[in-house]
């Protein structure tokens, strides 16, 4: 008996090693303390890997593995690299350049033993690949998906928020890193390292309390269908998110517009002057001339109009000049004028026009100072994530 049901454990052990993690049914949860330290005992390498993309179009980089390591490419012998050492590396010739070892090849690719190096004085965690691109170098590092997390998190929000606040971002910054892998396929890498995908400078961004959240969701994701989803974020919502096809155009079901905790939050003020906004109108191929009105319903958070979405902000706004009108969406005002939010009123006076409004960002998911509220009232994580995102799920032990 004692053999048959350790053949049976064996059997079951291997069925579920073959069956991809994102598939496999939820686990039970487990208690707070067993997860954290289940998480920490588990190696990063399990973990999806991500490819970040650092550089272009560099004649030359210098790198500093943290330990021992060797550069290789895939037609080449490896070349040792002294730990903690700066090797210049540079394209030459058809042919990589490290130190004075010439190696040939298109990738030339650096794994650290403690899987940790420098670039340009910068440091990492992961591994690096170097490519030849059109009249230079592309940097890539090639980094476990929480290893990266370490550095976003921090850059993307406060890390003297509360814990529950911070854990809501590692899951958003998770999720939105593994559904947009490959969004810059055609470079070479998944991710870039400004707010174009999510910012990520390295080791040096690292804190304590942000750390802390991305080890304590370790392996958590929000999915739709099934799927890692575009978990958006912005700074605050001004009282009410946004519906996506009111930013983008298009429907995206778990990006819903939901009423926030307070209304009118973070309001600000922008003044321009009329010759201003007439310049920059004829820049873009609308000269209306002298600006004589503008066409706006007025602004109420949370209250659709012909001109506004359910959430108040500005779907379409009006100007009219003596040559003629023009008529932009909310966004577009936004973009034209570095205006905070779409969420906002404008009142034309003699020489200026005044654009009074709240919450700062595209209004899409999170809004994070939200976030930071409802943490502040006592709400887990996943209540922030679920109020937020609709229809999502969130998913454990993804990997």
């Amino acid at each position: 008996m004692r053999r048959f049901l350790l053949a049976l454990l064996a059997a079951a052990l291997v069925l579920s090693a073959a069956t991809p993690a994102m598939a496999r049914h939820h686990a039970p949860a487990a208690p707070k303390a067993d997860k954290t330290s289940a998480a920490a005992a588990q190696p990063a390498e399990q973990a999806p890997l991500l490819r970040i993309g650092l550089t272009s179009g560099q004649t030359g980089v210098t790198v500093a593995a943290g330990s021992r390591a060797e550069a290789r490419t895939e037609s080449s012998r490896p070349v040792a690299l002294t730990a903690n050492a700066p090797c210049e590396i540079r394209w030459q010739n058809g042919a990589f350049l490290v130190g004075r070892e010439k190696l040939r090849g298109e990738i030339l690719t650096i794994r650290p033993e403690a899987a940790e190096f420098s670039l340009n004085g910068r440091r990492y965690r992961g591994a690096l690949e170097l490519r030849h691109r059109g009249a230079g170098l592309t940097a890539v590092n090639i980094v476990p998906v929480d290893d990266y997390l370490l550095s976003v998190v921090p850059e993307e929000m406060p890390t003297d928020w509360p814990a529950e606040a911070l854990k809501a971002q590692s899951i958003a910054a998770r999720s939105f890193a593994l559904k947009s892998r490959g969004r810059h396929a055609a470079e070479g890498y998944d991710l870039c390292t400004t707010t174009h995908c999510q910012l990520y400078k390295g080791i040096a961004s690292e804190k304590t309390a942000s750390t802390a959240a991305v080890r304590a969701t370790r392996g958590e994701v929000l999915t739709y269908g099934g799927q890692p989803i575009e978990a958006l974020f912005h700074t605050d919502s001004g009282g009410m998110t946004e519906s996506s096809e009111d930013v983008w155009g298009s429907r995206v079901p778990y990006l819903r517009a939901v009423r926030d905790t307070l209304l009118g939050t973070m309001p600000w003020t922008k003044t321009v002057s009329k010759a201003d906004l007439e310049k920059k109108l004829a820049a873009k191929g609308h000269n209306i001339g002298r600006l004589r009105a503008i066409e706006l319903s007025p602004l109420a958070v949370g209250r659709a109009a012909k001109d506004r979405t359910a959430s108040g902000r500005v779907k379409a706004m009006t100007v009219t000049g003596t040559k003629g009108s023009v008529t932009l969406s909310g966004t577009a005002w936004r973009s034209l004028l570095g205006l905070k939010s779409t969420l906002f009123s404008a009142k034309l006076t003699k020489d200026s026009v005044t654009f009074t409004g709240f919450g700062a960002g595209h209004g899409l998911g999170i809004s994070q100072w939200g976030a930071e509220r409802l943490a502040g009232t006592g709400k887990s994580y996943a209540d922030i994530l679920h109020h937020y995102y609709t229809g999502v799920t969130l998913q454990t032990n993804s990997y």
